[in-house]
């Protein structure tokens, strides 16, 4: 059976799985500045997954308000026992290492559990001795390494104290630890090397969770020495087995655009384990077998001719799960009326997606090819100058495009802005009469082009931004950026609060359709 990678698209990095039932699995992603915080996939065939909400859903969880760009929920381990759901991350700008609890994953999920040692990238394991380990990165840099204690998982209790138990391949950032009792033997699955080029998961085993640990002598998922290869920084693993006893390994890795603009994100990638003969599960250590299109016998399913794409008409009287706003969701900015049935209501606030820590009227979706069209129509009418809405493409409050409709010394101008390094400029602006009003971006392998039309008109193209510009590369590089671009609306008063509310009718990614247009 032949699948396509990655099986979750776009900025869904870090995955972790778990496997509940014979046909029944789940997965959590991190998701940094995001609210609301750790989205929540399932699936019955391993290929084809449906979030089915977030974890952390509410401010008394997940306080962001202190966050920057890809600060925020690091690295979430989700986790099944007895009958109960957890999911231990790290608020790295808030309250440290915690976990939730759930009986259903799709919520509601409990207030945080906190717990007391260690750095990023916790993880639980429940052994068959009924104790409880977190094991956990703790240092920086080439000091960076794993502890390990226990816990009573009812209360967060630390019970013993921790130990160190690993200190990696001598590679900087040993992190990501997962700790597996497998075959009578303690697997210890971790990070390495960073999360760019040569990023890698490696894994050492002993007979006791302690230690000592042996290391594989090789890593056992990297492409750190194929940099021609589409697939890139791949690492950052957890793995689980199947109802029939075959392995399978969840992963980040990246797709780059024209081979070296990081456009996506991290996303989440797929790939069979095969025990060598010594014991250790290999997944591709620079051999290439991690590829777009992928074959197993082992699977019953397939996602290839998945309709991609995303499509919402607002029409549901509440905001859908796939969704994501900047660090807090106010409830009263996003509204779905009766009076204007089948549209969303976005009132904007004082908050621009330049403030660093702002919390604008703003709600995305990850970018998740290149060869789209993203749309919508707009009813905009500000009163007071300033006022703005429409369409964005943002990476962080120092890389965003935007398409929006401003009110500019009494008058209506649609602006194509471009903000690279923290600066702004205005591509192009018209004056437009027209109440609604389509935008567009289409989006190549080059550029993101910006394009509208009034009622019963052709497309035009307002302007062109090169893609690079709003990569990971260009805005800090892999160490520095943890996220990828969004595509969706937006809403602000520049500096105070709106007068006008920004109706929307629909929201739509889609393959680049061939148009009538002009320039």
């Amino acid at each position: 059976m032949q699948y396509e990678n990655p099986v979750i698209k776009g900025f869904y990095p870090d995955p972790s799985i778990v496997r509940v039932d014979e046909t029944n699995y789940y997965m959590a992603t991190s998701s940094f500045e995001y609210f609301p915080g750790v989205p929540i996939f399932h699936s019955v065939d391993l290929v084809n997954w449906n979030q089915i909400g977030h974890a952390l859903t509410r401010k008394k969880q997940l306080d962001l308000s202190n966050s920057p760009s890809s600060s925020g929920i690091y690295a979430p381990t989700l986790r099944y026992h007895d009958g109960t759901f957890y999911l231990i991350t790290t608020d790295v700008r808030g309250i440290g290492n915690f976990y939730v609890t759930a009986q259903d994953p799709r919520g509601p999920w409990s207030d945080p559990i906190k717990i007391t040692h260690g750095n990023i990238d916790p993880s639980l394991l429940f052994d068959e001795d009924g104790k409880v380990y977190v094991t956990v990165q703790n240092g920086a840099g080439l000091d960076s390494h794993v502890i390990q204690y226990e816990i009573d998982p009812q209360t967060g209790e630390t019970l013993t104290e921790p130990v160190k138990i690993f200190d990696g391949d001598g590679g900087e950032w040993t992190e990501a630890p997962h700790l597996y009792n497998i075959h009578d033997l303690y697997y210890l699955l971790c990070a390495s090397g960073g999360t760019g080029s040569n990023h890698r998961a490696i894994i050492a085993r002993s007979d006791q969770p302690y230690g000592p640990f042996e290391l594989c002598d090789e890593p056992i998922l990297t492409h750190n020495q194929l940099p021609d290869h589409p697939i890139q920084a791949l690492g950052h693993a957890d793995i689980v087995e199947d109802s029939v006893g075959n392995w399978w390994a969840v992963f980040l890795a990246t797709r780059p655009v024209q081979g070296k603009y990081t456009i996506f994100g991290r996303e989440t990638f797929l790939a069979p384990i095969t025990w060598s003969e010594d014991g250790w599960p290999m997944i591709d250590s620079n051999v290439g077998t991690v590829n777009q299109l992928m074959e197993s016998p082992n699977l019953t399913a397939t996602n290839i001719g998945k309709a991609s794409g995303f499509f919402t008409d607002f029409t549901e009287r509440k905001i859908l799960s796939k969704w994501s706003y900047l660090r807090y969701r106010k409830e009263d900015a996003y509204l779905l009326l009766c009076s204007r049935n089948g549209w969303l209501r976005l009132d904007g606030n004082k908050d621009t997606l330049d403030d660093p820590l702002g919390i604008p009227a703003f709600l995305v979706v990850p970018q998740t090819d290149i060869d789209i069209d993203v749309s919508t129509e707009i009813l905009f009418l500000p009163e007071q100058d300033q006022e703005e809405a429409g369409l964005v493409a943002r990476l962080n409050e120092r890389a965003h495009y935007d398409l929006v409709i401003k009110r500019i010394k009494g008058e209506r101008y649609l602006i194509a802005r471009q903000t690279i390094g923290g600066d702004s400029v205005v591509l192009e602006s018209v004056p437009i009469n027209a109440e609604n009003i389509k935008l567009k971006f289409s989006i190549d392998q080059d550029d993101y082009y910006f394009w509208y039309q009034e009622k019963d008109q052709q497309w035009i193209q307002l302007a062109k931004s090169p893609l690079k510009y709003l990569s990971v590369e260009l805005n800090g590089g892999t160490g520095g950026v943890f996220t990828g671009v969004m595509l969706g609306l937006y809403a602000t008063g520049n500096g105070q609060d709106s007068t006008t509310p920004a109706y929307f009718d629909w929201f739509k990614i889609e393959p680049q359709q061939k148009m009538n247009h002009k320039r």
